[in-house]
């Protein structure tokens, strides 16, 4: 079932046959009934994609029955004039889309013999035909293993994948479109295509995406990071990148322990607790990243006396980058070591810092009693 190549499956880490597998079952059990799914003829299922651009569904179903039932195959369409075709188009706008879609057919009908051509060059080379409408048109009607993107694709994959990347740029498009070569299955690349155009559609949704009842969300970068709402990102969209924090809470003598961060950069020369910042998935469990803290609490020369305590989760958004934090607290055997500024605890939630290092003095002081 799966396709792509093995470096493309590694790249991206996911279990390609599992996930294939999830959105299918899903798809095949809450697919809506549209009409054109309930057809093989390839010229119905290339109507239906030339409509649903810049269309709803729901507004492009009663603008392909009624063009269904007057040009009910090709050679029909082809044989008639373009004024009665764009006036069964009218209200549907983008009326090249009837222009180009009027003079493939009439293409088909002459060097095809009628006989939608099945080979992408071949129908990629007809008036109106772009990458998206060869893959969707030939994975659907002829069971061709090529993958269709569309926003609602791209969508899906951006946030499943974890792309940071402008998806209206090159290197967004790219990465998005790698992930859609290596994902589509070579049986049923119809369904595949279809499902996860579904997904985005009812699930995955550009506002407000119900992760809970994705089928992909066991394995969703976006999901586990929290950033479904922030991805995928556009042009004119700052790209927010996750960083995870571990925080830690030193006490010593009544007195909470801080750093000072670089003199450039984010919150240059603010007073924080000390923390470790790395990329998503760096610290998978909690035995990870006591491991990476008490490194940490060596480095600075803290003494811990007895064990790290959890205090809590919080997260912070800037601009450009988004803090998701885990605050620890320790005790500290001895003075403070050289470089780190004491802060008695009654004091410190009075200190004028930005909100983010004052979410992660909260939960620090919280846990005090």
């Amino acid at each position: 079932m799966p396709g792509g190549t093995d470096a493309a499956r590694g790249v991206m880490g996911l279990p390609v046959a599992s996930v294939q597998q999830a959105l299918l079952e899903w798809y095949r059990k809450n697919r809506r009934d549209l009409p054109w799914r309930r057809t093989d003829d390839p010229y119905r299922i290339w109507l239906s994609e030339v409509m649903l651009q810049q269309t709803r569904v729901d507004t492009a179903i009663s603008y392909y029955e009624r063009f269904i039932e007057r040009f009910p195959t090709l050679h029909d369409l082809a044989a008639a004039d373009l004024d009665e075709v764009l006036a069964l188009w009218a209200g549907l706008g983008y009326y090249n889309r009837a222009r180009n879609l009027h003079a493939a057919v009439r293409e088909v009908a002459a060097a095809y013999s009628g006989r939608v051509p099945a080979e992408p060059e071949a129908f990629g080379a007809l008036p109106g035909v772009g990458p998206y409408t060869t893959a969707a048109v030939l994975s659907i009607a002829y069971g061709k293993p090529l993958p269709a993107v569309d926003g609602n694709v791209q969508r899906v994959l951006a946030r499943l994948c974890g792309v940071s990347e402008p998806v209206d740029r090159a290197s967004g498009r790219r990465a998005v479109q790698d992930a859609a070569a290596a994902l589509v299955p070579d049986d049923a690349p119809g369904d595949w295509n279809q499902a996860l155009m579904e997904l985005g559609a009812l699930v995955c949704r550009p506002a407000s995406p119900n992760c809970s009842a994705c089928p992909l969300r066991a394995w969703c970068r976006a999901a586990e990071d929290g950033t479904a709402d922030v991805l995928p990102v556009v042009q004119g969209r700052t790209a927010v990148r996750p960083v995870e924090r571990l925080v830690a809470g030193i006490v010593a003598d009544n007195a909470l322990l801080f750093v000072q961060r670089p003199s450039e950069g984010l919150l240059a020369g603010m007073w924080e607790l000390p923390a470790l910042e790395a990329a998503p998935g760096t610290w998978p469990s909690p035995l990870a990243r006591e491991r990476a803290l008490r490194g940490l609490l060596h480095e600075l020369g803290v003494r811990v006396q007895g064990t790290l305590r959890f205090c809590g989760r919080t997260e912070h958004r800037f601009s450009h980058v988004e803090w998701r934090m885990w605050v620890y607290r320790c005790d500290a055997q001895g003075p403070p070591p050289a470089g780190l500024r004491a802060v008695a605890l009654d004091r410190v939630l009075a200190l004028p810092t930005a909100t983010g290092i004052k979410k992660t003095l909260r939960l620090a002081v919280q846990q005090m009693g």
